[in-house]
């Protein structure tokens, strides 16, 4: 077998999820972006009674947002509570987020979907690249913009962070106070799963095979001076793939969940993503969220469950 095949079938047995998606020896360019021509261009139909406003704003570390932000047409002149709505690992506003921000919206409160920094129409260089710190920082950004609004009570906002993201959203809920309640719908802890494996059934030969194959990464990328790119996500889903792969694939893959810009509907992220979640344990500080309310959400099948029992 050869180095690459090698290091692809580690970092699968690394994650054991689609979401990761992770064969870092392959030398593939970076794709495509696609740029929005679209006036709604989400996955879901319009709401008539939720105005739509497509807004930006900067995170801590200058990095420029861009979200879309769902108002109950009939709040009259009330200050609303409010939700930042992010995820799922590899999605863009424009999918699931974006239809829980919608959905919201119709209940009454103020929500803003986003994406996250270095993807979909957000800003950051390299593109598609994912970091526990700054996307982290990035719910509290959304915060940030949402408190802000005249329309918005700051005193009741909320966070939902769905899949990977929602790791993301339990870590900024614990340090920033402002934050009321929170859910994770679905979550993943994609700290875990990248350091530990699916299951945590990762050993530390896999793993320190794994850290060498992408610092060994990084001097590819040094000397071209841009980022390798991971296969495209999805896109070699087969009848024969798991059950949880051919699930995403018929979100993500079909007009149902598709989206241009998504890093699940056919782009890629960097490969060597990984390497800041290694060792970063994001959900370490998640009891400091007491007394405010916590809900997870999980369907008794899902393939991401273990992470809300254990």
């Amino acid at each position: 077998m050869t180095d690459h095949n090698e290091a692809r079938r580690t970092f699968l047995k690394l994650t054991g999820v689609g979401v990761a998606a992770l064969g870092v020896a392959t030398t593939a360019g970076a794709p495509a972006f696609a740029q929005d021509s679209a006036e709604w261009d989400k996955t879901f139909p319009k709401s008539d009674s939720v105005e739509h406003e497509k807004i930006t704003f900067k995170n801590r570390y200058g990095i420029t947002l861009s979200g879309d932000l769902y108002l109950p047409k009939d709040r009259g002149d009330r200050r609303l509570p409010a939700i930042a709505v992010g995820g799922p690992f590899g999605a863009v506003k424009e999918q699931s987020s974006g239809l829980y921000a919608q959905t919201m919206a119709e209940r009454g409160f103020i929500t803003l979907a986003f994406d996250p920094s270095y993807t979909g129409e957000s800003g950051g260089e390299p593109r598609n690249v994912a970091s526990p710190d700054i996307n982290t920082e990035d719910f509290s950004a959304a915060v940030d913009y949402i408190g802000l609004r005249p329309e918005v009570d700051r005193e009741r906002i909320g966070v939902i962070g769905i899949c990977g993201w929602g790791g993301m959203a339990l870590n900024a809920v614990a340090a920033d106070k402002r934050v009321k309640a929170v859910v994770a719908s679905t979550m993943y802890d994609m700290t875990r799963v990248m350091s530990k494996g699916y299951n945590d059934s990762v050993t530390l030969e896999q793993r320190t095979q794994a850290l060498e194959q992408m610092s060994r990464q990084r001097w590819v990328d040094a000397e071209k001076g841009s980022p390798a790119y991971q296969p495209a996500y999805n896109a070699a889903v087969t009848a024969d793939s798991p059950q949880f792969m051919i699930d995403y694939h018929d979100y993500y893959g079909t007009p149902r969940g598709y989206h241009k810009r998504a890093v699940n509907s056919g782009n890629a992220w960097t490969q060597t993503t990984p390497l800041s979640f290694m060792n970063m344990p994001i959900l370490s500080y998640i009891a400091e969220i007491s007394p405010r309310p916590v809900l997870f959400v999980h369907g008794e099948k899902a393939h991401s469950l273990y992470f809300a029992k254990t």
